[in-house]
């Protein structure tokens, strides 16, 4: 291929990149968001909107799907480091805060609106408390729900951390806590970084060692709950428990 034919095929495809500016105003993304609202654009809109401008190659529409693609979704776009996010053509460190702020303030709303209702009455409820902040978790976390006598939470206590695949739990530590608190009963809590929530054999046994220890200090196991990637297991109501 010549050089000139070259130029001439990146020219063309030059003519097909729109800045947001030209584009019908029905089209972009932040008049788009006052008009229709925020639960009506794509991921890749928001983000555009968030990113606020381009880069001299590309629009803020481009780099925002280029980023979504290159890491695979918002949610590996949370997780990635700023080191990864500033060698992306086109992010540099404002924009590498802006998408870190804005996603970071996304998690914390989550997290927020799920305490804003601490009485559990479900597995949903107390999965609700957690999942946000557990999901994301590179090792494995073993957590208590600490409920007084109306199944409200009384505190959210961090009992062991573990590796990869494997959180030790003495029902000293666990107890230790609850009885601090005074504590009526406790839910288990612990996460798969693998994503998949199904309970290991370890699990079972570990659980069923939990719950005789609680049962003769008078303080219930009331379920242990396995969180995955926005998904969880309740032993309580696969019968396990």
């Amino acid at each position: 291929m010549s050089a000139s034919t070259g130029g001439n095929l990146r020219q063309g495809r030059d003519q097909y990149r729109v800045a947001i500016r030209d584009m019908p105003e029905g089209l972009r993304p932040r008049e788009r968001l006052l008009k229709v609202g925020a639960q009506f654009l794509s991921d890749v809109e928001l983000l555009a909107i968030m990113l606020r401008t381009g880069s001299a190659d590309a629009s803020a529409i481009d780099l925002a799907a280029g980023l979504l693609g290159h890491f695979g979704g918002l949610r590996q776009l949370l997780d990635a480091s700023v080191e990864e996010l500033s060698v992306f053509k086109g992010v540099g460190p404002a924009k590498v805060a802006q998408i870190k702020a804005a996603l970071e303030l996304g998690r914390r709303i989550a997290m927020s609106t799920a305490l804003e209702k601490p009485a559990i009455k479900s597995p949903e409820n107390a999965a609700a408390l957690v999942m946000e902040e557990m999901r994301h978790l590179d090792r494995e976390h073993f957590w208590a729900l600490l409920l007084n006598t109306k199944n409200q939470v009384l505190a959210k206590e961090v009992i062991s951390i573990g590796t990869l695949n494997f959180s030790a739990i003495h029902p000293r530590e666990l107890f230790k806590a609850a009885i601090k608190r005074s504590a009526a009963g406790v839910i288990l809590v612990h996460n798969h970084p693998s994503g998949d929530p199904a309970p290991s054999r370890q699990d079972i046994e570990a659980t069923a060692r939990l719950v005789e220890a609680g049962n003769i200090i008078g303080i219930e196991v009331l379920d242990h709950l396995v969180v995955g990637d926005n998904k969880f297991i309740s032993f309580k109501a696969q019968g396990l428990l």
